[in-house]
């Protein structure tokens, strides 16, 4: 199941999706994620063809990785919008601390051994970005929800609509195995853990994988794979639920604990 509801659309960023959320046509829209850096440009031009007022209600960040944030500079100086991430997210968008290094060491495959030269310095757009409501809301999106998934970062969210149950996931998990470059170019599709080399915690991605399973949603969108949904969607939450500790937890690495 690839399809997805008609106001949800994404484009993939040569290694991360980006997210618009609003109807075809219409002019009230939000952004979510603003991918690599050099793709200001095509984001800019898909919006402009797909929407009435080219220009977001807002953007919101899952979190601010280089492969999630690397645009946002750019897309500012032409969008004076909003930015809206979680609280604990702020100090690595505000020029206060910079992202633990990658741990090349988890999760195998091409793109873990490289991952040492992907940027992990924070940015600092202080006066564009604040925290997101505290009441779970989310400016410009109507309906929506935003629900703290940490563990891939600290102020890592997902995104929930209650009426159709979409998920917009981020890297709470993905559907590809991001770390191996052969599944990245042919998009082979599993419910997978967050990308191995840029987890800190665990055993609060577990947890947060868990709250959104939960959640039984019918369709998602993730920040590294193409969408999901129904029964393959539930099922594979399920096994990566009951199963994390064996399959998504590295034996060993930098930021692995095991007791």
């Amino acid at each position: 199941m690839d399809r997805l509801p008609e106001d949800i659309m994404f484009i993939r960023a040569l290694i991360a999706n980006v997210v618009f959320a609003g109807n075809a046509g219409g002019s009230d829209w939000v952004l979510v994620d603003a991918g690599i850096d050099g793709f200001a440009a095509r984001i800019m031009e898909t919006a402009e063809a797909r929407f009435a007022a080219a220009k977001p209600k807002a953007i919101v960040l899952t979190h601010g990785h280089f492969d999630h944030a690397g645009s946002l500079e750019d897309l500012l100086k032409a969008w004076d919008v909003p930015v809206y991430a979680h609280a604990k997210e702020l100090p690595f968008l505000t020029g206060q601390e910079d992202y633990s290094e990658p741990d090349p060491a988890v999760g195998g495959g091409l793109i873990s051994t490289i991952s040492p030269l992907f940027p992990s310095k924070g940015i600092d757009i202080r006066g564009k970005v604040q925290a997101l409501p505290e009441d779970g809301t989310i400016p410009g999106m109507t309906g929506w929800t935003w629900i703290h998934t940490p563990g891939h970062t600290p102020g890592h969210i997902s995104l929930f609509r209650e009426s159709d149950r979409m998920l917009i996931a981020g890297d709470a998990f993905t559907t590809v195995r991001e770390e191996s470059l052969t599944a990245m170019i042919f998009q082979e599709k599993e419910v997978h853990r967050p990308p191995a080399y840029f987890t800190t915690d665990w055993d609060a991605a577990w947890e947060s994988v868990r709250r959104l399973e939960a959640l039984k949603p019918h369709s998602a969108v993730t920040g590294h794979g193409k969408p999901m949904g129904g029964e393959e969607l539930r099922q594979g939450l399920a096994d990566l639920v009951r199963d994390f500790d064996k399959v998504a937890i590295p034996m060993q690495g930098r930021y692995v604990h095991r007791t």
